[in-house]
């Protein structure tokens, strides 16, 4: 009888090497590499919130516009990406409504992103709301380039016969580029899934497959790395992962080449 696994991939981190930057907006402190998905771990009330819109559309607004204006304006979608409570968008909306973050707040995080990344593979924007606070503590930018083995991976699981999925927290703009850079189709791309989206993915593609592995590095994987079937954390980014998230993983590598060895020693495990 034929095995059938399944491999889902994190995109920013697993998939991308990122170069992340936070403006603190209570000091206007520029925080570079930073974990944005530990900015909202720390605290109760947090949301990661991605800005679904051209950047450039962005860079031709005028900086003194407050980003709820900008909303409204051009007709812009948010997308929770995580949260460390339930979030409602309707919330979300809300909270950058009482708030003052202009424009060029969001073009002082991205700017930087293209000064230190000139050969960015994407570029992303958005930031963390606090419910508890009614208040956005940091606007984020985001670039990543593919690692260097990222495609030698995909090519040599699906070798295998391994059928490969994206679920990211990155908007549907971004992970078609990604997607068609490593051939796959959008129709296996789960794009601004939250950590609960993840986990039930993980768990869904579970009644079709006979093994379902998780790959993810950041906190918003830990649901879906219980639920696989073999939760593999990737330290590639090179970043420190709190013990919670390393604890929540069946498997710790530092290389996304590893994958595909960790494939190969699944017990049964035929090709299609």
């Amino acid at each position: 009888m034929e095995k059938r696994v399944a491999v889902v991939f994190d995109s920013a981190g697993t998939l991308l090497h990122m170069y992340r930057v936070a403006k603190e907006m209570s000091t206007g402190s520029i925080i570079e590499d930073v974990q944005t998905t530990l900015l909202v771990a720390q605290e109760k009330y947090r949301a990661l919130v991605v800005l679904r819109t051209s950047l450039d559309e962005l860079g031709g607004c005028e900086p003194d516009m407050e980003l709820h204006e900008f909303i409204n304006t051009y007709g812009i979608d948010l997308g929770i990406s995580c949260s460390s409570s339930p979030f409602h968008i309707d919330d979300v909306y809300d909270i950058i409504r009482k708030n003052r973050t202009k424009v060029s707040d969001i073009n002082d995080v991205v700017g930087l992103v293209r000064g230190r990344c000139p050969h960015v593979f994407y570029l992303a924007a958005g930031l963390i709301v606090d419910s508890r606070e009614d208040m956005v503590p940091y606007v984020l930018s985001t670039g990543g380039q593919v690692y260097s083995n990222t495609s030698e991976t995909i090519r040599i699981l699906r070798e295998l016969g391994a059928d490969i999925y994206i679920a990211s927290g990155d908007d549907a703009q971004n992970l078609s580029t990604l997607a068609s850079s490593l051939d796959i189709s959008m129709k296996d791309v789960f794009p601004v899934a939250t950590t609960r989206d993840k986990e039930r993915i993980v768990r869904d593609l579970k009644k079709s497959y006979d093994k379902v592995l998780m790959v993810g590095d950041g906190m918003n994987d830990i649901l879906a790395l219980r639920a696989a079937d073999v939760g593999i954390l990737t330290s590639q980014q090179g970043d420190e992962r709190p013990q919670v998230l390393r604890d929540a993983a069946d498997i710790n590598i530092s290389n996304i080449i590893d994958v595909v060895d960790i494939i190969k020693k699944i017990d049964d495990f035929i090709t299609l």
